[in-house]
C-alpha cells in the first residue's frame, strides 16, 4: 500500500517560489509509489497545472480529514515560519503541525528557511512546531543558528531548498527572446516593501540606467498579489511602459523565460534561485537574510543591502558584476549542482521516514 503524503506551505498562492518548492519535492520523489496530496490556496488552478490532488488550504474540515488518512504531513520548505509579515503565518503552520501530531502522524519539516521571528508569540508558536517534528531540516547554515537561538532541541540537517530539484528546461521555438537589436535583456525581480523604502524609485531609476546604457530591463512577476501593482507602478513613476513579464503560470514557463535573459537582478530568493537552474549568475539585492545566506552560499559573495541603496551604485555593481560573467557563470553551474545533491537529501529524509 502506498505511502500518502499531505504537503503543507505556501502553495498555490501565486508565488512562484512557493510553488517551485513544491514541485522540485515531488520531482524529486518521482515513481517512488506515494500519494500526494497538497494543501493550496487555488485548488482548482493547482489541480490543473500540476496535476497532483489538492485540498483547500483554508477549509479545516477538509485539512482535518486529509491529515487523518494521510501516513506524514510534509512542508517542503519556504519561509512559513516568520513573522515579519504577519504572526498568523506562524499561528497556521504550528497548527498544523499540532493537527497532525494530536492524529499520531508523522510531521516532516524540510528545506526550511527559519525566520525573521521578532514576537514573543511567533517565537514560541515556531520553537514548539520544530519541536514536535519528526525531522528537520533547512536550508542554509542562519537557519540552522535560529533554530538554535529559539531553544529547538531536535537536530536538524542541513540540506538545500527544493526548486534546486526541478527538472532542466530547454528553450521552446514559442518563447520570444527579449533581446532588440544588439540591446542585451536584464531580468528584474522586486517586490514592495515598508514605506521606508522606496523600491519603486529604485528600481524604476535602475530600468531607465540599463536603458540608457544599451541594455533592456524586464520586470519580473513573481508573486501574483504583490509584484503586479509594483511593476504598473514603475512604469507609470518612469512615464511609459517598461517590458515585463506577467501572468506566467509555472516555475517551469520562468525557467523557460530566464533562458532567453543574458542576466538577472532579483530581490525575491526564488528569482536567484530559478536563474541559477539555468545557469545565470543572479545579482541578488538583500532585504531579508535568506536573501544574503543564498549568495552567499552559492558563492557570489555578500549582496547589497536594498536599505539606502541608489539606482547609481546598483547599477555600477551590476556593470561590475558582468564583468564577472564566465567566471560567475562556472561558479554558478557547480554551486547548482552541489545545491541539487544536498536538495536530494529531503528525499533520502522521507524515503527513510515514510515506507513507499
Amino acid at each position: 500500500m502506498a505511502g500518502h503524503l499531505l504537503l503543507a506551505g505556501y502553495i498555490g498562492c501565486g508565488n512562484l517560489g512557493d510553488d517551485a518548492i513544491a514541485l522540485g519535492f515531488v520531482q524529486g520523489l518521482g515513481n517512488s509509489g506515494y500519494d500526494i496530496t497538497a494543501m493550496s490556496g487555488r485548488p482548482e488552478e493547482t489541480n490543473r497545472l500540476y496535476g497532483f490532488s489538492v485540498i483547500d488550504r483554508k477549509d479545516f474540515k477538509q485539512i482535518e480529514t486529509a491529515i487523518e488518512r494521510c501516513d506524514a504531513l510534509i512542508f517542503p520548505g519556504g519561509s512559513i515560519f516568520q513573522d515579519s509579515t504577519s504572526v498568523r503565518s506562524v499561528g497556521y503552520y504550528s497548527k498544523l503541525v499540532t493537527m497532525a501530531k494530536k492524529a499520531k502522524k508523522k510531521v516532516l519539516l524540510l528545506g526550511q528557511g527559519v525566520g525573521p521571528l521578532d514576537s514573543f508569540l511567533g517565537k514560541r508558536m515556531a520553537a514548539s512546531a520544530f519541536n514536535d517534528a519528526d525531522i528537520i531540516s533547512v536550508r542554509d547554515p542562519e537557519s540552522l543558528q535560529a533554530l538554535k537561538n529559539l531553544g529547538v532541541r531536535k537536530s536538524a540537517r542541513m540540506t538545500a531548498d527544493m526548486a534546486f530539484l526541478l527538472p532542466p528546461v530547454q528553450l521552446t521555438d514559442d518563447v520570444q527572446g527579449f533581446n532588440v537589436g544588439n540591446m542585451k535583456s536584464v531580468g528584474i525581480s522586486c517586490r514592495p516593501l515598508d514605506k521606508k523604502t522606496d523600491v519603486v524609485g529604485l528600481f524604476g531609476d535602475f530600468c531607465r540606467l540599463l536603458y540608457q546604457n544599451g541594455s533592456m530591463p524586464v520586470l519580473m512577476e513573481m508573486d501574483r498579489e504583490e509584484d503586479g501593482p509594483l511593476i504598473a507602478e514603475i512604469a507609470k513613476r518612469q512615464g511609459g511602459k517598461i517590458p515585463d513579464l506577467r501572468k506566467i503560470t509555472t516555475p517551469m514557463q520562468l525557467q523557460q523565460r530566464l533562458l532567453r535573459m543574458d542576466s538577472i537582478v532579483g530581490m525575491r530568493l526564488h528569482a536567484g534561485i530559478l536563474a541559477a537552474t539555468v545557469g545565470i549568475p543572479p545579482l541578488m539585492v538583500s532585504y531579508d537574510p535568506k536573501v544574503t545566506a543564498f549568495s552567499k552560499m552559492m558563492d557570489l559573495g555578500t549582496p547589497l543591502s536594498v536599505q539606502g541603496l541608489t539606482a547609481q551604485r546598483l547599477f555600477d555593481t551590476f556593470v561590475s558584476f558582468q564583468k564577472d560573467r564566465e567566471r560567475n557563470g562556472r561558479i554558478v553551474e557547480r554551486k547548482r549542482d552541489e545545491m541539487r545533491k544536498l536538495a536530494e537529501l529531503n528525499i533520502e529524509l522521507v524515503r527513510s521516514t515514510v515506507r513507499g
